[in-house]
Order: C-alpha cells, then sequence, then structure tokens
C-alpha cells in the first residue's frame, strides 16, 4: 500500500481540470469580447435564461435577422447546385463587410435572382408551348392530310375553318397565345353539328388512359389517333424532360366537344389548333420556329447572366456563410447571459480549463480595447454546486479511441481515462481474434492510403461506411500492425504456415513422410524461435494443441485485463479520497479475482513452465466440489492443495467483506454528521445559516439506508457473477481465432488449390478470383467487423464495468471551429 501511495497522480489519465467562471461584461464590448472567445473556443455558457422562451430574449431581433440571411443562403446554394456551379470552399481574399452591409448585398442578390428566375420561367413557358405546337402541327398535319381522302369529311372541315385575309394578318401575335388561335382558327365550330376534331399533345404515360376515358364518355362516338412526338419536352411540374404523344380526335356534336375538352384539362392535355389547309400549316409552321429559335435565343442569354450571377456569388458564399453562421452563434450566446440590474452590462456564467485562464483574460482585454470600452470585463472563479464537464484534450490519433469509448459513456470529471489504456488494448485484442499477417498487411495498406491522402479526404464528403472507416483511420493502423504481429506468431500468412524464423524443430519419423499425418511428428531440435512451429500445420495434432494454446491464452488475457480494470478502481478512490472504496471494494475485488481466477492463470503458466499433463479441468472443479481430496497426477507444485483451501476461504470470505461493511458503515457516518458530533464553518450571517440548514435537512432526508444497502447487494452480486461470465466471455479470443482461421484455411484448400489443381488457365484465374472475392469481402470485411464488435464488447463489458461509472457530460464550448466542420 506504501507503494502505492508514492506513485504519481495520473494527471495525464483524467480530464482537465475544470474552473467555473464568472463574466461581468459592458454592453458596448460584449460582441467583441463573446466573438473573442467564439475564436479561441473554450468556455462553455451557462444559460441563465431557461424560463424564457426564445422570442422573449433580448437579441431575438438579431438572431431572427440571421436567421433570414441563412434563409437567402440556402436558397443561393440551391439555385447554384441546380445550375451545377462550384462553390469554392475556401474562396480568394476579399475586403471584410459589416453584417449590415452583407444583409443588404444579400437582399439586392434576392431580389436579382428572384426577377431572373420569373422570367427565365416564362420565357421557358412560352418556349415548350411553342415547342409542343410545333409538335402538334407537324404531327397532326399529316392526319389531316391523309384525311382528306375523305371528301365528305374534308369538305366539311375546310368549309368550317377557312381562313380569311384578316386572320393571316393576326397570326403572328396569336402565335403567343395558342388558346386564343384556337379560338381565331375555330370560330364556327360551336355552332354546326358537322365532323369536327381537337388536336393536342399529352404525356406518353397517360395516352392509354386517355383514350379509353375519351371512349367512355363519347360512347365510342369518335375517332382517336396519336403518334410519338419525336421530342422530349420539358414538363411544367416536374421541371424534367418527359416523352409526349400527340392526338387527334375526331368527334360530332357540341355536347361531344364539351366533355372532350374537359377530360383534356384533367389529364394535363395541351389543346393545339390545325388548319386543314397545307399552307396555311406551313405559313404557321414557319411562323413558329422564327420564335421557337428567337426564344431559345433569348434564353441561352439569360441562362448565362444568370450563371454569371451565381458564380459571382458561389465565390462568396462559404464566406458569407461563416461569417452569418458566427454572428448568429455569438448573439444566441448573449441571448444565454442576463442583464443587470443597471442594464448596463451582462452577466455571464460557465465552464473553462484550467489552464486556458490566462488565454481567456488575454481575449477579454483585447475586446475592452478594441471595442473602446471606459470599463473593462470582470473575470473572476466562482464554487459551483453541480458536477463539471468532462474535457479531455485529444489529437487526430487518439481521437478515435476516445469516441470509442464515449460512446459507452462519457466520463465523470476527473474519472480515470479508459481510452487511454484501449489505444494498445483495443487494437490487440482484435489481433489476438484476427491473427493472420496477410490480412494484416491488407488492413495495413488501407490505413496507409487513408492516412496518407488524409488532406484530401477531409475536405471531401465521404459515404457513411468510407467516413466511419477514415475517422478511424489509426485505429485501423493499430489493428494491422498487431495483426501482423498475433500473425507472425500464430504463424499464418492467408492460412499458410511459413519458415520465417529458421527451421522446424520436427520431423518426420520415416523418410517419406507418408505417416506424418497418421503417426505425428518427433522432436530433434530446439523448439521454433517465435510462434507456432510450421509443422503444427497438417499434423493430427494441430486442432488440439491450438486449440490448447489459444484458450488458455485467452484467459490470461482476461485476467489481466480485469485486473487492471479493478487497479483502475482504486487509484480513482485515491484520488477522490474514497477510504470506503479501498477497504470494502477494492481489496475483496482483487481477493475474490484473483482468489480463483488468478490461481487458474498461475495453473496455466506453471503447466506451460514444467510441461506438465495436469488436467486443468479437474483442479479448478475438484477445488470447490471436494477442496480436500489429494490432487493426484494434477498436483503442479508442492503446496498446492494447501494453497488451494487457503485461496477458496479468502474467496468466500471476501463475499460479505463486499457486501456488509460498506452500507452500515456509511450509516453510522450519516448518523454521527447530523446528531452534532462534527462542526461546520461559522456563517456569518442569519441567511446563510439558514441556507447551510435548509441544505443539512435536504441531505439527511435524501440518505435512505435500503437503497445503499440493496445498491452495494446488487453491486457484489454483479461483480461475483460477473467474474465468473466475464472470465467466459474472454474465451471469444480463442473462438473467433479459431473460426477466423478455419475460414481462411477452407477459403484456400477449397477454392484456390482446388482450382489450381487443373491445368485449364481459365479455371485457375476464375479460382483465382473467387478467392481474392472471398478474401476481401469475407475475411477482410466481415471477420473484421466481427472481431471489432468483440473487442468493443470486452472493453465495454469486461474491462470498463470494474471502474467506469461513465455518467459524466462532455465539455461543448462555444467555438467558432465546430461551426466549419459543421459545414464541411
Amino acid at each position: 500500500m506504501r507503494l502505492c501511495n508514492e506513485l504519481p497522480p495520473m494527471d495525464f489519465l483524467r480530464s482537465e481540470k475544470m474552473s467555473f467562471v464568472q463574466l461581468i461584461i459592458p454592453v458596448e464590448s460584449a460582441h467583441r469580447a463573446i466573438t473573442y472567445l467564439g475564436e479561441l473556443g473554450l468556455v462553455q455558457f451557462r444559460d441563465l435564461n431557461d424560463d424564457k422562451s426564445p422570442f422573449q430574449r433580448t437579441f431575438v431581433n438579431q438572431v431572427k435577422r440571421c436567421g433570414e440571411m441563412s434563409r437567402k443562403l440556402r436558397y443561393f446554394s440551391d439555385q447554384i447546385n441546380k445550375a451545377n456551379l462550384a462553390i469554392l470552399a475556401r474562396p480568394t481574399l476579399q475586403p471584410d463587410v459589416h453584417l449590415e452591409e452583407l444583409e443588404v448585398q444579400l437582399g439586392e442578390h434576392e431580389a436579382e435572382l428572384l426577377e431572373m428566375n420569373a422570367n427565365s420561367e416564362k420565357l421557358q413557358q412560352t418556349y415548350n408551348e411553342l415547342l409542343e405546337f410545333k409538335l402538334v402541327l407537324q404531327k397532326a398535319g399529316g392526319f389531316l392530310v391523309s384525311a382528306q381522302n375523305h371528301a365528305a369529311s374534308s369538305e366539311r372541315e375546310l368549309d368550317e375553318n377557312v381562313y380569311t385575309a384578316e386572320d393571316d394578318e393576326g397570326n403572328l401575335s396569336l402565335l403567343e397565345q395558342p388558346e386564343l388561335l384556337l379560338k381565331k382558327i375555330q370560330p364556327e365550330l360551336s355552332k354546326k353539328a358537322g365532323l369536327r376534331f381537337i388536336s393536342g399533345i399529352i404525356c406518353k404515360a397517360n395516352a392509354l388512359r386517355f383514350e379509353r376515358m375519351l371512349f367512355r364518355a363519347t360512347r365510342g362516338n369518335m375517332f382517336f389517333h396519336h403518334a410519338p412526338a419525336g421530342e422530349h419536352v420539358m414538363d411544367p411540374i416536374s421541371r424534367e424532360m418527359v416523352e409526349k404523344t400527340v392526338f387527334v380526335v375526331f368527334f360530332s356534336g357540341e355536347q361531344a366537344k364539351t366533355k372532350i375538352v374537359k377530360i383534356c384539362d384533367s389529364f394535363g392535355a395541351n389543346c393545339y389548333p390545325v388548319p386543314e389547309d397545307m399552307n396555311k400549316q406551313k405559313q404557321i409552321t414557319r411562323e413558329v420556329l422564327s420564335r421557337l429559335s428567337e426564344l431559345e435565343t433569348t434564353l441561352n442569354a439569360g441562362i448565362h447572366h444568370r450563371n454569371k450571377a451565381l458564380s459571382s456569388i458561389g465565390c462568396q458564399l462559404w464566406r458569407w456563410t461563416m461569417m452569418v453562421k458566427k454572428e448568429k452563434a455569438v448573439y444566441d450566446t448573449l441571448n444565454k447571459l442576463n442583464f443587470d440590474v443597471t442594464k448596463k452590462c451582462l452577466v455571464g456564467e460557465g465552464w473553462c480549463p484550467a489552464f486556458a485562464k490566462p488565454q481567456i483574460k488575454d481575449a477579454l482585454q483585447r475586446a475592452t480595447i478594441d471595442s473602446n470600452s471606459q470599463l473593462g470585463i470582470i473575470f473572476h472563479v466562482m464554487d459551483a454546486t453541480e458536477s463539471p464537464p468532462t474535457y479531455f484534450r485529444t489529437n487526430r490519433f487518439t481521437h478515435a479511441f476516445q469516441e470509442i469509448v464515449d460512446a459507452y459513456g462519457v466520463a465523470r470529471y476527473l474519472e480515470a481515462n479508459p481510452s487511454v489504456y484501449s489505444v494498445i488494448t483495443f487494437p490487440f485484442l482484435f489481433a489476438v481474434m484476427f491473427g493472420d499477417w496477410g490480412h494484416g498487411i491488407c488492413l495495413l495498406f488501407a490505413a496507409l492510403f487513408l492516412i496518407l491522402r488524409e488532406r484530401k479526404l477531409e475536405s471531401q464528403k465521404l459515404g457513411s461506411f468510407l467516413e466511419m472507416a477514415f475517422g478511424g483511420r489509426y485505429v485501423i493502423l493499430l489493428m494491422a500492425l498487431f495483426s501482423i504481429y498475433c500473425g507472425l506468431i500464430y504463424n499464418e500468412f492467408f492460412s499458410v504456415p511459413y519458415h520465417i524464423f529458421g527451421s522446424s524443430a520436427y520431423k518426420c519419423r520415416d523418410p517419406s513422410c507418408s505417416d506424418a499425418h497418421t503417426a505425428g511428428l518427433i522432436k530433434y531440435r530446439e523448439p521454433y524461435k517465435f510462434g507456432v512451429d510450421p509443422s503444427w500445420r497438417g499434423s493430427r495434432s494441430e486442432l488440439p494443441f491450438l486449440n490448447s494454446l489459444k484458450m488458455k491464452m485467452s484467459i490470461l488475457f482476461g485476467v489481466s485485463q480485469m485486473n487492471l480494470g479493478i487497479m483502475l478502481s482504486y487509484f480513482d478512490a485515491k484520488f477522490h479520497g474514497n477510504s470506503l472504496d479501498i477497504r470494502y471494494q477494492f481489496v475483496p475485488q482483487m481477493i475474490f479475482l484473483n482468489s480463483l481466477f488468478g490461481y487458474l492463470a498461475l495453473l496455466i503458466v506453471v503447466k506451460w513452465c514444467t510441461g506438465s499433463k495436469a488436467d486443468l479441468y479437474h483442479v479448478m472443479i475438484y477445488m470447490f466440489l471436494s477442496p480436500l481430496e489429494n490432487l493426484g497426477d494434477n498436483q503442479l507444485f508442492w503446496g498446492q492443495k494447501t494453497l488451494q483451501i487457503l485461496l477458496l476461504l479468502m474467496a468466500i470470505v471476501a463475499v460479505p467483506w463486499m457486501l456488509f461493511p460498506k452500507p452500515f458503515i456509511l450509516r453510522k457516518l450519516h448518523m454521527e454528521r447530523f446528531q452534532g458530533r462534527t462542526y461546520g464553518i461559522l456563517r456569518t450571517s442569519d441567511a446563510e445559516l439558514d441556507v447551510e440548514l435548509d441544505s443539512a435537512q435536504e441531505h439527511h432526508n435524501d440518505f435512505n439506508f435500503s437503497e445503499v444497502f440493496v445498491h452495494q447487494m446488487i453491486h457484489s452480486i454483479e461483480f461475483v457473477l460477473g467474474a465468473v461470465s466475464n472470465t467466459a466471455s474472454y474465451l471469444r479470443l480463442w473462438a473467433l481465432s479459431l473460426a477466423h482461421s478455419e475460414l481462411s484455411t477452407v477459403f484456400y484448400e477449397k477454392i484456390l488449390l482446388l482450382a489450381w489443381g487443373y491445368k485449364s488457365i481459365i479455371i485457375r484465374l476464375v479460382g483465382l478470383a473467387v478467392f481474392a472475392f472471398a478474401t476481401a469481402f469475407i475475411l477482410l470485411m466481415m471477420e473484421t467487423l466481427s472481431a471489432f464488435l468483440h473487442a468493443l464488447r470486452l472493453h465495454w463489458v469486461e474491462f470498463m464495468n470494474k471502474f467506469y461509472h461513465g455518467d459524466g457530460y462532455k465539455f461543448k464550448p462555444f467555438s467558432f471551429t465546430s461551426l466549419a466542420n459543421e459545414e464541411e
């Protein structure tokens, strides 16, 4: 215990010390002070206006202005994306603009874009109508020409659609309004009862339903003729190019015409008049083509002008967006501050790391000078009743490991940080399950690719899977390195062993090695220098040997990591001055775990060192069932029986040691505290004394002995049962390592070697392709994910539950850097 007291305080392994501070800021320097603190990014402000709605806060109008500017910027971004133009992520340097000037510029740009879009939409609509009219003239004109062979029908239609000289002169102006042209060409159709026709265009998808509806509405008294338009036309609603069909409906009677017109309107079909006279058709077609050419030129010029305006906006869009985001964040933070009674100062409270106080003071002093304020900003540290937030300083390498731990739960303030140990233990346990140095090299290449292209990938928008892999690139790097190391120990390269570290220590019993798989091998020299001897591969003892090795190794790793977790609980209790947890939690837990499973780990090591054939299953089982029975051939060392009885008694004593003393001692301390046996600090006023008495009464009422005892009982039972289940859970290291090795062997022998047994080059290539596919997608993706999840479970459940509470909350400072990261 004296040695433990002399150990360093583990400052690096704990969160940063936090200070609760108060800021009293003059109104004239408030905006600049908050801006400088946002650039520093080391202060987390408390909301002192929780009781107010967002519309009741002081700077609500400024927030609304920033919100309106953000809407305009989003509108610009949508327009730029629709135009397929690029937005510069880091624009060229431009002179700074004030928020008021930016607001005016954004309003002007929005009005200009809205006007250009409205004009463009009108021109596009006219262009689409004329394009449809052209298609109807081309297709429907052919229908009518073919119909002229029927004399009676043709003469009746010619009589009803004869053009006058006055009609010819007004055609050009009527082209811009096809519905008026329809009335001009067919003025007398409603007065006659002869054969008539209506021509138009409709979406191809609706043509069949349109024809059926016409047939039912007219009871078959119509003739429907249609043909593909031949060109795609823009749909006015979806703004997409769609395929359309030109149709001509021949009918008789005014009632049928009314029904057909209504059906055309309901199906979105556009009707256009087509004269039956060929000369009239050609004249109108020429006029339509001329008008289309003019509109196309006008549209292209408008698009060019609009793209030029959007390009000028896109060059500064990122800078404007960040400026508006920062301003909105500043005013949102100012809304968390309170006005003092004089309405001349803003009062704010928050948390900051202790090391950052000099930097914060410098920033506040600069804000005072730059704002020409005659009053300085007051910054002082206060006492806080609530628990401080947790803040760990991380870098690119440790950030991913910290995120893995935070996914389980954020550490308490000044609680031991598991991520420091997880940097090594997490990739190592992964490698124990994934050990194959061939697969490890593949992972290493993937990790190096992500690391070497780090800057380029950071600026790109990645998919969900690739973004997750990029965020954990250094985790993958360590997993790859440890996989290569464990693969060299297992002596597996895509499941194939190699004589890397010298010759094998075994040889066949006969020179031909015909009985190597049946009669076995004999040892003739010193053991293999590093890792598993390659001669074990394929021998009859391979599976029993590797199973025994990996299973015992898993137990050793598990007991070691669980002991590390309990040791960290000691350092936590020592750091916080909690001697009860050391005496009545740490000590009995160490005794219980090591009396049983620490002893099992000792037996494994002794058996490996002595080469004994003792059955460890029998030793552990009968240690509980008949501890007084002689061990016989299972005795590994002198005094083993006595040691087992002693360890068993210690384990039994450790259970009530964990359960009973702590609740009763807490109850005793509580009763002494509130029965006047201890003295508090003298107060200077009656008000403070009343507050202290109320607080003491509240704490007295909060203490419930039954709840404390039940909680301790649950914790003790959980640890006792968890010691067994957690040790068994570490056997997943053995199971997944065996599964990975056997699966790799199956792919190698049953796919690659089987294909290589054929002389056909095609079969060999197919076998190689299948082997590469199975290795990449099953072993390098699915198995990697499986081993990752199991290593995650071993850290979250088996390791961290020994000491880690994980019920804290993160330090989230007001920072402009986070706004830039969100934008990217």
